[in-house]
């Protein structure tokens, strides 16, 4: 098993930049494949990045392409999300994620407590 705990929320201007951080418990880290999620309230939990288990891929859903940056370092048991040019739109709850399957499965079987991430006009 794997516990995740995610930091690095806050509030921000339109245009700034976050990075949120998600650390995991466990020496089995480095065989997970890692993702980030948000959920809005009222609205299902949204894929956002995966990063494969070397670390040597990634995957983007559209909302954040070109903004997003997702990587870890398994050395220290860490998968970031660097946020770059943040919209109002991108206010809500973020999660990070661990899976064993498929990224793309979008069936993750670990996730942390999420952190608020807030957007201001």
């Amino acid at each position: 098993q794997v516990q995740l705990v995610e930091s690095g929320g806050g509030l921000v201007q339109t245009g700034g930049s976050l990075r949120l951080s998600c650390a995991a418990s466990g020496r089995t880290f480095s065989q997970y494949i890692m993702g980030w999620f948000r959920q809005a309230p009222g609205k299902e939990r949204a894929f956002l990045a995966a990063i494969t288990a070397s670390g040597h891929s990634t995957y983007y859903a559209d909302p954040v392409k070109g903004r997003f940056t997702i990587s870890r370092d398994n050395a220290k048991n860490t998968v970031d999300l660097q946020m770059n040019n943040l919209k109002p739109e991108d206010t809500t709850v973020y999660y990070c994620a661990a899976t064993t399957r498929p990224w793309n499965d979008y069936a993750y079987d670990y996730w942390g407590q999420g952190t608020q991430v807030t957007v201001s006009s």
